[in-house]
């Protein structure tokens, strides 16, 4: 079963060498040059030669050393990268159900250069995909951990396909790999071919990821407290099995003020114009942008804003500057999020922000079909998540306007159990590891107010030293893991390496942004706000976390 790498935007305390296993190994391979201590790698023959250590539960496809310059024939990425030994293989390869080949794949870099550091490169979507293991975060590091010298793996989460199909889910084992086994077994394998081929075990281990790559990362500061020295978490799915009930919700809301196509199906990208979206966001703005002190087109301020779209019901008939009482009442229901028929909240509200005005949003929920043949995310990622991955059993033929909130909620309670990333208990991980998490406040698929709830959970049962060890950060303005009217930039690994490895809590962070030229703003640690305090408008200098 070969590997192929695709090339796609993506979207670590070290458990002891068993002596035994590495002795073994070190006897198995007496011809590896081994230069324990050394920053240099072994020569090629050493690369080649890991795949010796194959066996029926390790499959590797490559082995071979990669000449510094671009990645040849990716044409998506054009950074410089060091010489590198890469290892592309599988671990326990099977065949599943429905006769279908199953096993984790990783993508393993060892550079030559090496700084005896590590990083789990986080995956994005329902995973199957196994891009270049480069230690990026959706193109926001740069340059890359390998350009720096890091050793990096990545995984394909123990199935392959698309990042938007979850068919994979038929599988129970496929399931559980997808939920946290795949992140359990390629950072241990990782671990042990680093060692193997440096001669010594790297002496800090990072996890880079945002979205699922951020539910990896609370999964690991959950699950495998040991891991990692050091974990960014951005916008992850943290309670995954209720974002895919929102998910219906969001496909049901809009469906019902919707126009209908010649079939008699609602027609949902036309259940709001972009100039109404664009409306609603001016309101908001208008609402609740001088909050922090200052009217900059970002709201710090977001749990303060008190915005309602009812502010702009139309007082006749429905013009270019007004909404409906059916637009109102549909925002509201999306925003307040899902409900059982008597009230009971099954997700949590989102905070109205400035990045339902631009394009994200829109693909998300309503999309841009002009038919019944909706192509938003919710209907597509969405509509597959909750079919073959958060059903038990699964639903292949689900009709998303069938998807009833009082009895089908509990069928993904199982799920639940394996993927949501929501356990507060962090005490293990708090004794030596650090962990930044972000979200953004325009984030179209994740509310912030669960990670807001979230942390203070984790405040309450770790007590106030927690601070500590795990923050989390709102990015005003930004969408799912990057882009909108924000200030979503700043280097994350030098920031969470700082922290590891001199002790240099991130107080604040200094971020830019493409969408303000010349203008840096602090993300400040939840709960703490940024507001101005005068001076120069567009310098973070003039800002303070306050409350």
């Amino acid at each position: 079963m070969l590997l192929r790498t695709e090339v796609i935007k993506r979207v670590f305390c070290r458990p002891p060498m068993v002596a035994g296993l590495f002795l073994s190994l070190l006897a198995t391979a007496p011809f590896i040059e081994r230069t324990r201590g050394s920053d240099k790698a072994a020569n090629p023959r050493a690369c080649k030669a890991i795949a010796e250590l194959a066996g029926p539960d390790f499959l590797v496809h490559r082995a071979e050393m990669v000449p510094a310059g671009p990645l040849p024939g990716q044409t998506g990425i054009r950074e410089n990268l060091p010489e590198h030994c890469l290892v592309q293989g599988t671990l326990n390869p099977r065949i599943g159900a429905g006769g279908r080949e199953f096993g984790i794949g990783f993508d393993l870099r060892m550079p030559t250069d090496w700084n005896h550091r590590f990083v789990f490169q986080g995956g994005g979507g329902m995973d199957g995909e196994l891009p270049p293991a480069l230690g990026d975060i959706f193109g926001s590091i740069k340059p890359s951990a390998l350009a720096r010298g890091f050793a990096v793996v990545g995984t394909d989460g123990g199935h392959r396909g698309s990042m938007m199909d979850a068919s994979y889910g038929v599988d129970q084992q496929a399931r559980i790999d997808y939920a946290y086994n795949a992140l359990d077994k390629v950072t241990l394998k990782a671990k042990e071919l680093i060692e193997r081929y440096y001669g010594a075990a790297p002496e800090y281990s990072y996890l880079l990821g945002c979205s699922n790559g951020g539910r990896q990362g609370l999964m690991a500061s959950q699950r495998f407290p040991l891991y990692f020295d050091g974990i960014v978490a951005g916008d992850p799915s943290i309670r995954f099995s209720r974002v895919a009930v929102d998910q219906m919700w969001n496909l049901q809301v809009p469906a019902r003020i919707a126009p209908r196509d010649e079939k008699g199906r609602p027609v949902i990208s036309r259940s709001f114009s972009d100039g109404d979206l664009r409306l609603v966001a001016e309101g908001v703005l208008k609402r609740c942008d001088a909050l922090d002190g200052l009217a900059d087109g970002m709201i710090h301020d977001w749990q303060r804003c008190d915005f309602d779209p009812g502010v702009l019901t139309c007082q006749g008939d429905k013009t270019d500057t007004c909404l409906s009482d059916a637009q109102v009442g549909a925002l509201r229901d999306m925003y307040s999020g899902p409900r059982a028929s008597d009230g009971t909240p099954l997700y949590n509200s989102y905070n109205y922000d400035t990045g339902i005005g631009g394009p994200a949003w829109r693909a998300m929920h309503i999309g841009s079909s002009g038919t019944g043949e909706w192509d938003a995310a919710d209907a597509t990622l969405g509509l597959s998540n909750i079919r073959f991955y958060q059903l038990t059993p699964p639903d292949p033929d689900l009709d998303p306007m069938d998807f009833d909130f009082d009895r089908d909620v509990e069928r993904t309670r199982h799920t639940a159990a394996m993927s949501d990333a929501d356990s507060p208990f962090l005490s293990t991980f708090a004794l030596h590891g650090k962990m930044i998490v972000y979200n953004g406040l325009s984030d179209q698929g994740m509310a912030s107010s669960v990670l807001a709830d979230w942390y203070d959970e984790v405040v309450k049962v770790n007590g106030e030293s927690i601070r500590d060890s795990v923050r989390l950060f709102f990015i005003p303005g930004m969408c799912h893991c990057d882009g909108g009217q924000a200030t979503d930039r700043f280097d994350k690994l030098e920031t969470i390496m700082a922290w590891v490895e001199k002790g240099m809590a991130p107080d604040r962070i200094i971020a830019t942004g493409v969408s303000f030229p010349g203008v840096s703003r602090p993300l400040c640690p939840y709960p703490l706000v940024a507001r101005y305090k005068g001076g120069d408008v567009n310098s973070a200098d003039s800002f303070r976390c306050t409350e």
